[in-house]
């Protein structure tokens, strides 16, 4: 007797094709930076973590060579560098069979970040065979800001390992995912004066076309609404010299100016006081 029936095995199939793709693809495996772990867990750490998030799920590697040796260095940002679990940066021989060495572990990060740039430390590599009082490796990635490529070239710096304690090895990588923000340059009035320029743009050109093609005026009707701003513009002119003109126009003058025909008349004798009474 079958108890369980599955109707849709090729859905069933699917689903399990889609999840191994986004496996593959780092969607579950690694969840970003998240996969890093902190020596000492802080929001501030996190928060630079947090900048390098498209360089995550990347292997970077680089081929040198050192001492009649060529190696070639990988680097995968909080995953298994070359497949290697745990590893961060790890070291192969080329033309050898040998395990690879493991330069830092992503499983013991620190990180230090500023405006431009970013330190990424990865701790407990396995430990040199006679240098540095055969203290664990170290890995220091510097990660400066580069706003034409997302991933640059993987570089090596260098290797220090002639001193009792505290060696390293030096990486440099370029990236623009931590470059500081570009901030708007426009504010706030000149947003809307754009818009109002842009609004302004389509009246005029939209209202042309429709005077010219469809209604098929000429000359300075194809202006829109032609008769409504010569109406608006005269109502300004007469407002202007209403509000800006100091001068009354009702009230006569002071002084009135005497015709040339008065001057010219003689004075009236007036000699009526002479006469007797």
């Amino acid at each position: 007797m079958k108890l369980f029936r599955i109707p849709m095995r090729g859905s069933v199939l699917w689903a399990i094709l889609t999840q191994l793709l986004l496996c593959r693809n780092g969607v579950f495996a690694g969840n970003g930076t998240k996969a890093c772990k902190l020596g000492t867990e802080s929001s501030s750490q996190r928060k630079v973590l947090e900048r390098l998030e498209p360089l995550a799920h990347r292997n970077l590697s680089v081929e040198v060579t050192e001492e009649k040796e060529k190696y070639t260095y990988v680097f995968q940002l909080c995953g298994d560098a070359g497949g290697v679990p745990n590893a961060g940066v790890i070291q192969k021989t080329i033309d050898s069979q040998d395990k690879p060495t493991i330069i830092g572990s992503y499983t013991s990060t620190e990180v230090i970040g500023g405006s431009d740039w970013v330190m990424l430390l990865y701790h407990n590599g396995d430990k040199y065979d006679s240098h540095c009082n055969q203290e664990e490796r170290k890995a220091m990635i510097m990660i400066s800001c580069n706003k034409n490529t997302e991933a640059g070239n993987f570089e090596v710096i260098l290797e220090d390992r002639d001193r009792l304690k505290d060696c390293f090895y030096l990486f440099e990588l370029d990236s623009s995912a931590v470059c500081p923000p570009v901030q708007s340059q426009l504010s706030a009035g000149s947003i809307i004066l754009i818009i109002g320029f842009c609004f302004v743009a389509v009246y005029l050109i939209g209202g042309f076309l429709y005077q010219r093609l469809i209604v098929g005026a000429k000359g300075m009707e194809q202006f829109p609404n032609y008769a409504f701003w010569v109406e608006v513009g005269n109502l300004s002119a007469d407002g202007c010299d209403f509000v800006c003109r100091s001068k009354n126009r009702e009230e006569a003058p002071a002084y009135r100016g005497v015709s040339a025909d008065a001057l010219d008349e003689e004075p009236e004798e007036r000699d009526d006081h002479l006469l007797p009474m």
